[in-house]
């Protein structure tokens, strides 16, 4: 049995495909329209509300399928290694990272079974779902923008569907088209 130091350090090609994954929906929760035509608020907050969105839109297609049980426990704990990582870069001191990532991660299951029951429930209620958790205290947008955002998310969850179970586990994630894109 080979115990090297340098074997307890590697990272595995699972652990690496979930970090792509998660990476490539970081990527798509900071496009810009998020921010400037729909009004998330482009702070701490907002940007983690824009990210629990798109992580939640993964997690409830890996859900779906047995075979994606274990890449989405990989996908959630780079989903919190990275908060953790985020808190340091901020200036969290070490004796309180933990408490408040563990907060971040109730915000983010809470709003997860929140988006769960709003699809479930239909375009109005997925609506006023996202204007409670996405746009949180800020001002709330108009009707038209919470329809849009609704719209996207549930083309998301279409578009996610659509895609091979084998292409998420490689880190390689499609979401709907935003306004703009082609």
């Amino acid at each position: 049995m080979d115990l090297s130091f340098s074997k307890l350090f590697r990272v595995s090609a699972v652990d690496m495909a979930a970090y792509r994954l998660y990476q490539a929906t970081v990527n798509q929760a900071r496009k810009p329209v998020f921010y400037e035509a729909w009004g998330v608020p482009d702070t701490p907050l907002g940007r983690f509300d824009a990210i629990a969105l798109h992580c939640f839109l993964v997690l409830n297609r890996l859900k779906d399928d047995a075979a994606s049980t274990s890449f989405a426990r990989k996908y959630s704990g780079a989903i919190f290694d990275d908060m953790d990582r985020n808190l340091r870069e901020m200036g969290v001191g070490d004796l309180s990272v933990g408490k408040k990532v563990r907060k971040l991660a109730e915000g983010f299951y809470g709003r997860s079974a929140a988006y769960t029951k709003a699809l479930e429930d239909g375009d109005s209620q997925l609506a006023e779902t996202l204007g409670r958790n996405l746009f949180g205290d800020s001002a709330q947008p108009d009707a038209a923008v919470l329809h849009a955002v609704a719209s996207y998310m549930t083309a998301s969850v279409q578009a996610l569907q659509g895609q091979p179970l084998g292409s998420l586990m490689e880190g390689h994630v499609t979401f709907a088209l935003l306004p703009g894109e082609k």
